[in-house]
């Protein structure tokens, strides 16, 4: 498997769907779990995008996508204190959202 360059090897993406109480779900993403997340260590990237347009289906309301430059260091920070707690976090913040999705993925040029 041929790594794509200049991305890291271990990208995770977020899909949320459409909040229950839009102003809640913004106002604990912003306010509490995106920071607590931006302190996991090794994190080198995370983003965030609400211009999605769905090809099929319904689209999601917030896609994020978080970086690592490899998948030993996403792996160390998922058992360190933060990364147990932003993972915590995932689970309050789900209660205001209709749903959501998590996934590790590896991109490869094909």
């Amino acid at each position: 498997m041929a790594r794509v360059v200049g991305r890291p090897d271990g990208p995770v993406i977020i899909l949320w769907n459409k909040p229950k109480d839009t102003e809640a779900f913004e106002r604990h993403c912003h306010g509490v779990h995106i920071p607590l997340a931006k302190k996991m260590a090794g994190l080198r990237r995370y983003t965030v995008s609400r211009d999605i347009a769905a090809m099929r289906g319904e689209p999601y309301y917030l896609v994020a996508e978080l970086d690592w430059d490899d998948m030993a260091a996403l792996q160390r920070t998922s058992q360190s204190t933060e990364g147990r707690a932003t993972s915590g976090d995932v689970a309050r913040l789900s209660v205001l959202s209709t749903g959501v999705q998590s996934m590790i993925y590896q991109l490869e040029d094909v």
